[in-house]
């Protein structure tokens, strides 16, 4: 599928700003003492959404203003997917909250922080893999 140029920039205005979402997220984790692990998580999320949105900006599917990760991932149509499962990004559904905002929520750990930054790379492979072509992705 070859999108329009407009598309396509669209794209790219997208996916730098979750490839910078995930540098600040790997950043902070690398930290050795008081790790934020809730930035962390909240910037594995939104790299996460971001690669989502891209996605469906590629595809022309619309999307309402959500964090709900699979939500976004159910906008796209079967054959358009990436290959992602609702279950593979479903944990950080709680980090556009829980991560900002005081709460009673469970603590986020650094082990929390580490899977986050792993599925926000497995979201990022899996929907790079889509726009590869198009977007000269291939190989990154």
């Amino acid at each position: 599928m070859s999108a329009p140029h407009e598309i396509l920039d669209a794209v790219r205005r997208w996916i730098t700003k979750a490839e910078n979402d995930l540098r600040n997220a790997e950043y902070v984790l690398t930290l050795p003492d008081n790790c934020p692990a809730d930035t962390v998580c909240f910037h594995a999320h939104q790299c996460a959404e971001k690669y989502l949105k891209a996605l469906l900006v590629y595809r022309q599917v619309s999307f309402p203003k959500t964090h709900d990760l699979v939500v976004l991932l159910n906008l796209l149509e079967e054959g358009s997917k990436p290959d992602l499962q609702a279950q593979d990004i479903l944990a950080l559904n709680r980090f556009p909250v829980e991560a900002r905002y005081p709460g009673t929520w469970d603590p986020i750990s650094v082990q929390d922080a580490s899977a986050a930054v792993a599925t926000a790379r497995k979201v990022r492979s899996a929907v790079r893999a889509c726009l590869a072509v198009d977007l000269g992705l291939e190989g990154e």
